[in-house]
């Protein structure tokens, strides 16, 4: 399901136009970078949890030359599935 799709189908479940579903749409994932570029996690009780993790430092190996890299220490989203979601996956 692609961003189009799913304002579709927002707009189907929550009986609103479809303008209204992408500006919805557009507000929470605005909302959530906003939230995970400042450090802070989303908890969405059921659905699942926005993080950031730290990601460390490590070495690596360029796969046309096979020579050694260094790669860089990063922070990196992260989702953690709550349990509903995973029930609802598994049934």
């Amino acid at each position: 399901m692609n961003k189009s799709q799913l304002t579709d189908k927002i707009a189907t479940e929550a009986d609103i136009s479809k303008a209204s579903a992408g500006r919805a749409l557009d507000a929470f994932i605005e909302t959530v970078t906003g939230a995970l570029a400042e450090g802070d996690q989303v908890a969405l009780i059921g659905f699942g949890t926005f993080s950031v993790r730290d990601r460390a430092a490590r070495t690596g190996r360029n796969p046309q030359s096979g020579e050694t890299i260094e790669i860089p220490a990063a922070k990196i989203p992260a989702f953690k599935p709550g349990k509903a979601l995973k029930d609802a996956v598994n049934d």
